[in-house]
């Protein structure tokens, strides 16, 4: 039974993130696409007149990482045959940055700094969780296989964003590098569900 709650709470969760962003992209101070293609996920979190939902995003950013600290800390867990202490610990991380992302505010020169710090905790560390996941079940069938690939289109895309911050498209690599995480999280719920 634990196992299809958490199941279920991963693919509401993943489900609720890219609904609240959507809906804060809608009520953004730019088109939709515009939004996508050129703001940051970070500045639809920020509480100021070009997004008046921040507290949406910021609530789906919190969200996440309680349900990837729920979900794997609970059942997931059980699924690790290997590694396990490097689980916890990027598990621990991802979360916490994730976390951290949502409560404190890009756009904050004061604050920059800690948010920049949540938002590599987060991404950087939840794509190396992600193919250190794949490496660590008892087999490497379909989903770890997808979950590998996931790991590695992410850790690709956060480094070509990190070295190329001031690119106008630097916001499409951000999502590239946060979204494998959502979709793996929606794959895992549908993973723990079917689960014999």
């Amino acid at each position: 039974m634990k196992r299809k709650v958490a199941g279920i709470v991963f693919i509401l969760g993943s489900v609720y993130y890219l609904t609240a962003e959507a809906i804060s992209a809608t009520y953004f101070n730019a088109s939709f696409l515009d939004t996508y293609i050129f703001h940051t996920i970070s500045e639809l979190g920020i509480p100021n007149s070009n997004s008046p939902l921040f507290w949406l995003m910021n609530s789906a950013f919190i969200l996440i990482g309680l349900i990837l600290l729920f979900g794997n800390f609970t059942k997931f867990k059980s699924y690790i045959i290997k590694n396990k202490l490097f689980f916890y610990i990027l598990t621990l991380v991802t979360s916490v940055g994730v976390i951290i992302v949502g409560f404190i505010h890009g756009g904050n020169p004061l604050t920059m700094s800690y948010h920049a710090l949540g938002a590599i905790m987060a991404i950087l560390g939840g794509n190396i969780l992600l193919m250190l996941i794949s490496k660590s079940m008892e087999n490497f069938d379909n989903y770890q296989k997808i979950t590998l690939m996931l790991g590695i289109i992410g850790f690709i895309s956060f480094w070509v964003m990190f070295f190329n911050m001031e690119n106008t498209f630097m916001p499409v690599f951000e999502r590239l590098s946060v979204y494998t995480l959502i979709i793996w999280s929606f794959l895992t719920g549908f993973f723990l569900v079917k689960k014999n």
